[in-house]
């Protein structure tokens, strides 16, 4: 008699998977309480970083509780701002371009003046600073994550939409059982390259440091930082393991679930490309505890997610009924919008007036210099990332095994190591001048590949077979099937990797390494070298020009492309 249970059946409880659950439920309150003791400590003058590994632990959990207090943000702004702008044609004529300029301003532009002003506000506790140093995460985070989102709201398949009016969907269930779902792959993607571009200014948010004023936050960044400064190779080694650490646990344990969950969401006519469960998931399945609270979940999901059923007026007469605010959040807009302007112009021209003439052609060059560097950073990661991004998308099971390396690579952050990077450039006999493209590149080069890994894995399985059906050949294949199925992603990765580019440059262009500054002439040196001497005229002067050169590039090249692939590369449209 074969006593082997049913595949099907309940997996075995086991008594030390639910200790287990318990104590990491127990450690993530204490946790909070620890982070939240944090941000009431009095604001000090200057704060001493302790270079000893037993010190990481506490850093750990500052740095991690900073970057998911970003991206929760970053998740509430993306899905608000950008079904706003899909659904409002009046709003998307402000917001879409409003994006653009936010996500062309780099971090040391507005930080200084952010951090001083919450610090003003805050003058009794770290509040301040650690919202600046959110704040400035959250910039790293968002943009793509929005502009990504909005570009699936624009992918959603037509008969869905009609689907919904049939039913009588409202906005709530539309958003949750078409919307949401329709965009889950891309958007979980986006999150973890975010996630990434979040933790590569994790040494500025945390090491802020303007003529007296020490706005230093203990956590992984200033760890690292104060470590460089010192010539401390042990306790490098050990923030860089400490890093690691990080960013295994998250995607083993938050983000690689969430990938084999929104695998449900692709558009297939079967299921062809479904993962099985990691050993996570399979060890959490085993728990009363995780499964009672399952339970309550579902329990409150049937009762505040019940679907309405078609009525015969909305077969008839369908509408789609849209998210459109009311006339007092437009004047609410307006009136900030107008305010903003004025009070921000006349402080943008003090400032501008103040910047000698020689300046203004010393930027001039910079940016051009800097632009040359963008371009190939953005040109050297496309060659590889497409066909990498292509190769990981339309494979799940080997995505499931590089997953862990990406992820790792893409989320450390690579200001961490430049230092250690730019010695093998000099030991090879590099320049900065060269060398700060390969700078660039490790904090670009991610943007492309997983918005090409998501667009690949959500091309429809059906579609798949039929290209391998019609026997084409390799070329045929990349230039008729691949390249236009992943274009509308590629672009979109292009957009976010070329203002992620530019910000990187003032990280990359000057470089504080073996006790020594490195710099190289660019528009990003430019604006560090303003930071650090507290210029802030010429501060502005340099963080205009790069808002209004991004700002271009968008508008023109990057537009033109997304008709491009919105008109000619879009399933189902």
């Amino acid at each position: 008699m074969n006593t082997r249970p049913h595949p099907t059946d309940a997996p075995r409880s086991a008594w030390w998977i639910d200790g287990c659950v318990l104590l990491a439920f127990g450690a993530l309150i204490v946790s909070i309480g620890s982070v939240a003791r944090q941000w009431e400590q009095p604001m000090r003058d200057s704060v001493i970083i302790d270079l000893s590994p037993r010190a990481l632990p506490k850093y750990m959990l500052y740095t991690l509780a900073r970057g998911w207090i970003a991206y929760f943000l970053s998740l509430l702004f993306t899905l608000l701002v950008a079904s706003w702008a899909f659904y409002d044609n009046r709003a998307r004529r402000y917001l879409l371009p409003a994006l653009d300029v936010l996500q062309s301003i780099p971090v040391l532009g507005f930080l200084p003046g952010l951090a001083l002003s919450l610090a003003w506000l805050f003058p009794h506790s770290n509040t301040g600073l650690e919202l600046a140093c959110v704040l400035a995460i959250f910039t790293g985070q968002v943009w793509n994550m929005t502009f990504s989102y909005h570009d699936s709201l624009r992918a959603v398949p037509a008969e869905f939409r009609l689907l919904g009016n049939l039913y009588g969907f409202n906005w709530w269930h539309r958003f949750w059982r078409i919307e949401l779902p329709s965009g889950a792959q891309g958007l979980l993607y986006n999150s973890m390259v975010s996630m990434a571009g979040g933790w590569f200014f994790i040494s500025i948010s945390e090491t802020l440091t303007l003529g007296d004023k020490d706005f230093r936050l203990p956590g992984i960044g200033s760890y690292m930082s104060v470590a460089i400064d010192h010539h401390d190779m042990r306790a490098q080694v050990c923030g860089i393991m400490a890093m690691g650490v990080i960013i295994v646990a998250v995607d083993r344990l938050i983000w690689w679930p969430l990938v084999v969950w929104s695998r449900r969401f692709k558009l297939d006519d079967f299921a062809g490309a479904v993962l099985a469960p990691s050993t996570f998931q399979l060890w959490l399945a085993r728990s009363r505890f995780a499964g009672v609270m399952a339970g309550v979940m579902g329990k409150l999901r049937r009762r505040f997610l019940t679907l309405p059923g078609p009525t015969t007026a909305d077969i008839t007469t369908p509408s789609a009924p849209a998210l459109k605010p009311g006339r007092t959040v437009y004047l609410l807009f307006i009136g900030l919008l107008v305010t903003i302007i004025v009070l921000g112009g006349a402080k943008l021209i003090q400032l501008l007036t103040q910047v000698p003439g020689a300046a203004w052609w010393e930027i001039f060059y910079c940016t051009f210099i800097t632009f040359g560097r963008v371009l190939a950073a953005v040109a050297i990661g496309t060659l590889w990332t497409v066909p990498a991004g292509i190769w990981i998308g339309l494979n799940p099971r080997l995505s499931s095994r590089l997953q862990p390396f990406i992820q790792f690579a893409a989320s450390f952050p690579a200001p961490m190591i430049y230092p250690w990077i730019l010695g093998v450039i000099l030991l090879l006999g590099g320049t900065l001048q060269w060398g700060a493209i390969i700078l660039i590149l490790f904090g670009t080069q991610w943007y492309i590949l997983f918005n090409v890994a998501s667009s690949a894995a959500a091309i429809p399985n059906d579609i798949v077979s039929c290209a391998a059906l019609l026997r084409l050949d390799r070329w045929r294949q990349w230039t008729r099937f691949l390249i236009p199925a992943v274009f509308p992603g590629l672009v979109t990765g292009w957009v976010t990797a070329a203002g992620g580019a530019w910000n990187a440059t003032i990280v990359s262009e000057y470089v504080n390494a073996g006790g020594k500054l490195y710099q190289a002439t660019g528009l990003g040196a430019f604006i560090s070298r303003a930071t650090a001497a507290n210029d802030f005229p010429k501060l502005t002067a340099a963080v205009l020009i790069m808002a209004v050169v991004v700002v271009g590039i968008n508008r023109t090249l990057w537009k033109k492309l997304q008709v491009l692939a919105d008109s000619r590369c879009r399933f189902g449209l």
